[in-house]
């Protein structure tokens, strides 16, 4: 029987008229990405970047959620497009690019996902999970329709060359990343100052200009709120590793004293 894969995050955003909140896999545990699936939230982010997943761990991240109503994404370490080529054939549908900051990097992005004679892509289906072993009858055909591409911005030359970015033909959305904006800009730490935020909602102006949706990173619901209002899309709203090291620190306040917990020796 041919096998269907699942629809892209690129069709989940043509097809609703709310913005889809997303969490953050950054732990590199299936068992954490299997809960976070099941939690009701629209999309998840594997995190290859900043992260310990590798290839075998990101399977087993994709296999696990794989059985949830949610749309995971994997976000690759580089634009390198070895890399991009091995996590398309372990089945990731949906990638996100970092560090875009013009639109040539963004067309040799595309190419790196892209079969011949369009793009550069290694074909390897029949020996691979993106066609399931060659199941998915229409894979090498159509592989545009099954994989969708984000790219992120998160330099100065990147909001600067935002429009462009977002225009490139086979770039389905960009995200962008305050945290390395900020950086870039000289403000590193800071990603809610004024000239932050600012630079943002510029980003956010030139990528909805050329009619791409356009997400963002915002851990705090007020920073959160305010980008969906500036026409976000698409939101990380929160983080496995950031929402257990925050909640356990809240047991750890109100169970155990103060002093206890100052009286760990440090190294």
């Amino acid at each position: 029987m041919p096998v269907q894969l699942t629809p892209t995050l690129r069709e989940a955003l043509a097809g609703t008229s709310r913005p889809l909140a997303g969490i953050w896999v950054c732990s590199g545990s299936p068992l954490v990405a299997e809960i976070v699936a099941g939690s009701g939230i629209d999309w998840l982010l594997i995190d290859q970047e900043h992260g310990p997943s590798q290839l075998e761990s990101t399977l087993r991240q994709l296999q696990a959620v794989a059985a949830y109503p949610v749309t995971p994404v994997v976000r690759v370490p580089s634009d390198d497009p070895v890399t991009i080529k091995q996590v398309l054939d372990l089945g990731a549908q949906n990638l996100l690019v970092p560090m875009v900051s013009s639109a040539a990097q963004a067309r040799d992005v595309v190419r790196a996902v892209r079969y011949p004679p369009r793009g550069m892509r290694g074909v390897g289906s029949a020996l691979a999970r993106s066609a399931r072993w060659n199941r998915v009858e229409d894979y090498l055909m159509n592989t545009d329709r099954y994989v969708s591409l984000f790219v992120q911005i998160e330099t100065v030359d990147g909001v600067e060359a935002a429009a462009e970015i977002a225009a490139t033909d086979g770039v389905d959305g960009v995200f962008v990343g305050p945290s390395d904006l900020a950086a870039s800009i000289g403000l590193i730490g800071q990603q809610t100052h004024s000239d932050v935020t600012a630079a943002v909602r510029r980003a956010f102006e030139a990528v909805r200009s050329a009619g791409k949706p356009v997400g963002v990173n915002a851990f705090d619901p007020a920073v959160a709120q305010s980008y969906l209002d500036a026409g976000a899309t698409f939101v990380l709203v929160g983080a496995d590793v950031a929402l257990l090291a925050r909640s356990t620190e809240a047991l750890a306040a109100r169970y155990v004293p103060a002093t206890n917990r100052d009286a760990r020796p440090s190294y």
